[in-house]
C-alpha cells in the first residue's frame, strides 16, 4: 500500500475553499524550490505555487490572491490553502521540488520537476 503524499482534495462548489497537504520528501533549501503543480485532463502540468530561498514565494497568475502556500518546517509538510475556487481550478494537484535557477527563480521545466506522490484531485463544479 502506497502512503499518501498529497491529501486534502475533494469536490467543492465555485467560491469554496480547500486546504491541501503534502508530506514532503528530502530537499535542499539552498538549491530546490518546493510547492505545488496541477494538471487537468488533456492539459499540460503547470506550476501553481512555489517556495524558495527561505520565504520567497511564487504563484501563477491564475491563482495569485486566492491560493496561499505555506510550510511547517517541523513536520516537513507543505500546504496549499485554496480560496475562492473556480471551475478552472479543477485538476489533480501534486507537490514537488524543482530546480532553483541562478537568477533566483524556480524552474518550471518538466525535466527539472520531481514529483513526490500521485496527487490529490480537486474538483470545482456547481
Amino acid at each position: 500500500q502506497v502512503r499518501p503524499v498529497e491529501s486534502g482534495g475533494g469536490s467543492v462548489q465555485p467560491g469554496g475553499s480547500l486546504r491541501l497537504s503534502c508530506s514532503a520528501s528530502t530537499y535542499s533549501r539552498d538549491r530546490d524550490c518546493v510547492g505545488w503543480f496541477r494538471q487537468a485532463p488533456g492539459k499540460e502540468r503547470e506550476g501553481v505555487a512555489l517556495l524558495y530561498s527561505g520565504d520567497m514565494l511564487w504563484y501563477s497568475n491564475s491563482v495569485r490572491g486566492r491560493f496561499t502556500l505555506s510550510r511547517d518546517n517541523e513536520k516537513n509538510t507543505l500546504y496549499l490553502q485554496m480560496s475562492d475556487l473556480k471551475t478552472e481550478d479543477t485538476a489533480t494537484y501534486y507537490c514537488a521540488k524543482t530546480v532553483l535557477l541562478s537568477r533566483d527563480s524556480c524552474s518550471l521545466e518538466s525535466g527539472d520537476v520531481n514529483y513526490w506522490g500521485q496527487g490529490t484531485q480537486v474538483t470545482v463544479s456547481s
